[in-house]
């Protein structure tokens, strides 16, 4: 899989589209497993501090994505309302391309 900066501006440009939703995308990012919750076109990280310069990207070119996590906002991580779950990068790729981004 080619993983680039433009990878997650996709993602992010995707909860623009539908914000709706919140991505969860699980990653192994620097040999640690990281999970980062993207909404209304912003990353976040769920388990490390997020850099405060929004030019740093959450999720960096070399990370390598686990699962993507469709879930219903606004997101409760005690209940949250999943739409899908485990979504390889593949299958959101093609929800990438029916919304143009």
């Amino acid at each position: 899989m080619t993983n680039d900066h433009s990878l997650a501006k996709r993602l992010e440009q995707y909860t623009i589209k539908h914000p709706q939703e919140v991505l969860i995308v699980t990653a192994q990012i620097a040999e640690e497993e990281d999970q980062i919750a993207i909404f209304k076109g912003f990353s976040s990280s769920l388990m490390r501090p997020t850099a405060f310069d929004l030019d740093v990207p959450v999720l960096p070119a070399d990370a390598k994505i686990i699962s993507i996590d469709r879930v219903a906002s606004p997101y409760n991580p005690e209940a949250p309302r999943y739409l899908q779950q485990g979504l390889t990068w593949e299958a959101m790729e093609q929800l990438l391309a029916e919304v143009g981004v």
